[in-house]
């Protein structure tokens, strides 16, 4: 094995075992376990939240929520589970499928792409045919990662849940929350008082009967779905009020042409220039590029994390004229796609008014037109995993999550130094004062202060307020911060204002600590 090759090996196992310890340390402190259910074997593609797991996925749908609402995006909420007709319609029965390639030794099936990229990660397999990815796995050596068999060819299979609506009626739950939007279009324009554009989004369950779900929570069978649908006429596209008031944003861009020079080398561009270069088509479809990209700085991502790729031409949907992913850092699996953002042309609402009959159409002038629809897409839990990777941190005394403190699962620990009653008393009172304030609070009396500030560490609490005997003669209690350790002390009136500061990012302890008395 050459030198080139044993860096590739060892770069592989080094992101399997931080992946390995990233999900170790969320199944010890509640984050998420699976798959499930646990006591029967588990399916994979299922997993459970735990307490902490499901306190980051509400605080992330909180800012997600936040973001589209402040860009004027009206949430609404569909079933899960339509008729038959609707996926047919949609093109789902047909199109939406997945490459599949089973083991000639033991059976077991393996959707081909990923498990072409997760062997050889560095392979360019974006785009191909069915037969190409089958030529892949020959040319790559790739095998059955169970037994080592050699692998069949690779065909088709598709994604859909079925399941029955009463006693005939065929149907399936939805892979994806945008086609229940498109169902209420007519709803929906009555809503807007029949002017376009009209701007929705959903956040709900979705499902997709995934081959060999891989690499835990970011390939599931059941998920959290954002689909944001922005239904427009040609012209406003081209003619974007809204585009004024980003026009000058940077983004980090990685165009299909730079790809297809074989270099994955990222560009920043400020959105104006990207338009005049032709990496967007239109003003409102760069506008909205721009806002899956704020949707993730809003959760928190730094902007070194995170980058807009563009799909080759081969990766895009027929009906698709453009489509960008955000994609964030990992250390356990290098990049991951996050987010797509797709212009869907008026492909779903044509597909809809020729299979129901009604007149989806509205009128542009003299003319009656179908609209537009330009889409962001994501699934919540591939950023909730983004983040807890991207927070971990460790040294020789110590193993922490560096979450942003408005997206961290719990904002502040309040301790008692010791468990006797005269702490204890206070630290309930400061506990509830700043539960009141709308902050996540953890009350912990239990163990020494040192193995308490570690086990908020390792939950990623950002701040922890501890009540000892000088809290008792002046009325002041100690903050510390979780990444630097540093302490100051803070008056007890002062407490709750200042935390709600941190928490925003509008304090530091730092700054805090100039001009203050000595820490404890």
């Amino acid at each position: 094995m050459d030198s080139s090759a044993c860096a590739l090996v060892l770069v592989m196992t080094s992101e399997r075992d931080f992946a390995e310890t990233v999900v170790g340390l969320c199944k010890k402190r509640g984050f998420f376990w699976g798959p499930s259910p646990e006591i029967y074997g588990g399916s994979s593609g299922l997993y459970d939240l735990g307490p902490l797991g499901k306190l980051l996925k509400n605080r992330l749908e909180s800012e997600i929520r936040s973001s589209f609402v402040r860009a004027n995006f009206w949430e609404v909420e569909c079933p899960t589970v339509s008729p038959e007709i609707v996926w047919k319609a949609s093109g789902h029965l047909e199109g939406f499928v997945d490459p599949i390639t089973r083991c000639t030794k033991c059976g077991q099936a393996y959707r081909a792409d990923n498990l072409i990229e997760e062997e050889v990660p560095d392979a360019d397999i974006k785009g191909l045919s069915l037969d190409r990815l089958a030529e892949k796995i020959r040319e790559l050596g790739v095998k059955c990662p169970a037994c080592k068999g050699q692998l069949g060819p690779v065909e088709r299979f598709n994604l859909m849940l079925k399941t029955r609506l009463g006693l005939d009626q065929d149907a399936y739950m939805r892979p994806e929350t945008a086609t229940t939007t498109y169902l209420i279009f007519k709803r929906l324009l009555t809503f807007f008082r029949d002017k376009l554009p009209a701007a929705v989004f959903q956040i709900g369950k979705a499902y997709r009967n995934e081959i060999s779900p891989r690499q835990g929570i970011l390939r599931l069978r059941e998920f959290t779905q954002v689909e944001a649908q922005l239904f427009i006429l040609h012209k406003d596209e081209t003619d974007w009020r809204a585009f004024d008031d980003i026009k000058s944003y940077e983004l980090p861009l990685l165009p299909y042409k730079i790809q297809e020079s074989g270099s994955h080398e990222v560009t920043t561009f400020r959105v104006s220039d990207a338009l005049r270069q032709g990496h967007f088509k239109t003003k409102a479809y760069a506008w909205c590029v721009n806002l899956a990209y704020q949707v993730f700085r809003s959760m928190g991502f730094r902007p070194e994390s995170l980058r807009l790729r563009q799909h080759l031409p081969t990766e895009r949907a027929h009906y698709a004229a453009d489509a960008w992913d955000v994609e964030v850092q990992t250390k356990s699996f290098g990049w991951v796609e996050c987010c797509g953002v797709h212009d869907r042309g008026n492909y779903d609402l044509g597909r809809h008014q020729q299979y129901s009959k009604e007149n989806l159409s509205v009128k542009d002038g003299n003319e009656s037109v179908v609209p537009n629809v330009l889409e962001i897409a994501f699934g919540v839990e591939r950023p909730l995993f983004c983040h807890i990777d991207n927070a971990y941190a460790e040294d020789s005394e110590r193993v922490w999550l560096r979450f942003p403190p408005h997206i961290a699962p719990v904002q502040v620990g309040v301790f008692p130094l010791m468990g006797k009653p005269e702490l204890v008393g206070p630290s309930q009172e400061i506990y509830d004062e700043v539960l009141d304030s709308g902050l996540t609070t953890y009350l912990d009396s239990t163990g020494s202060i040192g193995r308490r500030y570690r086990r908020q560490d390792e939950i990623g609490t950002p701040f922890c307020v501890t009540v000892d005997y000088d809290s008792l003669r002046d009325n002041t209690v100690t903050v510390r911060d979780r990444d630097t350790m540093e302490q100051v002390r803070i008056s007890r009136p002062e407490l709750v204002g200042i935390l709600l500061k941190l928490v925003k990012g509008k304090a530091t302890i730092a700054a805090l600590k100039e001009g203050q008395p000595a820490t404890i």
